[in-house]
């Protein structure tokens, strides 16, 4: 399967070392299916840094989970939502895992966590409000071990 990570830099080597804050899964390297996605993480991250470069790398994922321990929300926003509230918490919930995969928390969906983090809503009304968004994905790769056994570089393209 052929994923991608956006950038300013070309990450041949990713590693889970370069990650400086916890998001939605914690601390970790992040990909998605979606390409689109990942030109819009690239090119935001390029605008923040006041980088003139935004990258997308790409990368061949093999399914061989064997031997790491996963997890998969699935279509199951109830407990995604609070496991990305217990992240942004600084919970440390997500390092019983390898690999974490899940939707992820676009600008739109990010509000709408705030307002149930906050307590402003409710968490049907959050569940609600999500599934009203374009479903996009993320995998964090938690551990050094997940990646090198089913992550392998390709190639790279400036955006």
């Amino acid at each position: 399967m052929t994923v991608y990570h956006g950038s300013t830099d070309i990450v041949k080597n990713p590693d889970v070392h370069h990650s400086y804050r916890p998001l939605d899964f914690g601390k970790g390297f992040y990909i998605t299916t979606n390409k689109k996605q990942a030109e819009v993480w690239a090119k935001r991250k390029s605008t923040i840094l006041g980088n003139e470069k935004a990258i997308i790398n790409i990368y061949e994922m093999n399914e061989n989970f064997c031997g790491l321990q996963c997890k998969n929300f699935g279509e199951d926003l109830s407990e995604w939502i609070d496991f990305v509230c217990h992240c942004r918490d600084g919970g440390a919930d997500y390092q019983k895992f390898d690999l974490i995969i899940g939707k992820v928390a676009n600008d739109k969906v990010f509000r709408v966590v705030d307002m149930y983090h906050n307590g402003i809503w409710d968490k049907e009304r959050a569940i609600k409000e999500i599934r009203a968004y374009p479903n996009y994905d993320q995998i964090a790769f938690i551990t050094q071990k997940a990646i090198n056994q089913i992550l392998t570089f390709d190639s790279y393209e400036e955006v």
